[in-house]
């Protein structure tokens, strides 16, 4: 074949294209169950880490079967409600919500279909329920771990996709911008369940709160701090009929014992 003319040049083309997207391909499917895994042990590690088993990092070092092996010890129940309250179906022990799940209910929360919202509750009585939305470069999502009377906020985790870094990228960095979340509360019945807003919530004289569901955002991320309030607001929103009946049913417990 003359290898000068351009039939020569469209076939030997062609055939380099195809031999490296089947090898790509075959690296893709190869990776593929490594990946899911490692993903999974992730999610994991973000809800443990919410719910205040431990730090992110002390999690990475385990590596992907101790994390799973500590799930499997600390899950008790696992279960998907509607926006209504109502519980829909148990879930299996081994199953999470990962970034690309939450994704899909994100977009049913908003309308374009029947939300399946997860709830994970632990042996210890701390319910981790996930959020997800949209940052200033892409998905921001986390998990919000609440106390026995499922108002109470024990801890939150999050993460990002392309936030930037030292800035939006801090809601998955700054340990104390978590930290903030810890022991403020989720008024259920409110339009606005939780926020975070410029300054956090005002106070009183004595130097005291005057809300207790308003967190302070992040210096110079006034974009990420926005897409991660609003976030949490569609999110715990949806939940809210949900967990403003475990209250009622956590206070009536309370008058009875």
């Amino acid at each position: 074949m003359n290898t000068n003319n351009n039939l020569y040049t469209v076939i030997y083309t062609s055939l380099i294209v195809i031999v490296v997207a089947a090898l790509l391909a075959f690296v893709s499917q190869s990776l593929k169950s490594k990946q899911e895994a490692n993903e999974k042990a992730d999610t994991i590690s973000q809800m443990m880490t919410a719910a205040g088993f431990g730090t992110k990092a002390e999690f990475q070092k385990m590596g992907n079967a101790a994390v799973l092996a500590r799930y499997a010890e600390e899950i008790a129940e696992a279960y998907t409600v509607n926006t209504d309250g109502e519980k829909i179906a148990d879930m299996d022990l081994s199953e999470v919500y990962s970034p690309s799940r939450l994704k899909k209910q994100n977009y049913n929360i908003k309308g374009a279909g029947q939300p399946e919202l997860p709830v994970f509750v632990f042996r210890n009585g701390i319910t981790v329920v996930p959020v997800y939305g949209a940052g200033l470069w892409g998905p921001v999502w986390g998990y919000l771990a609440f106390e026995q009377d499922h108002v109470t906020i024990k801890g939150a985790y999050f993460d990002h996709e392309s936030e930037t870094a030292g800035l939006g990228a801090k809601i998955k960095d700054d340990p104390d911008f978590q930290a903030e979340f810890s022991g403020e509360k989720a008024h259920w019945s409110e339009a606005n369940v939780f926020e975070i807003v410029k300054g956090g919530s005002p106070k009183n004289a004595d130097g005291t709160e005057i809300y207790d569901n308003k967190i302070d955002a992040i210096t110079g991320a006034t974009m990420t701090s926005m897409g991660l309030d609003a976030a949490i607001d569609t999110w715990l929103g949806a939940y809210s009929r949900h967990f403003a009946s475990a209250e009622s049913c956590c206070e009536t417990q309370t008058v009875e014992e």
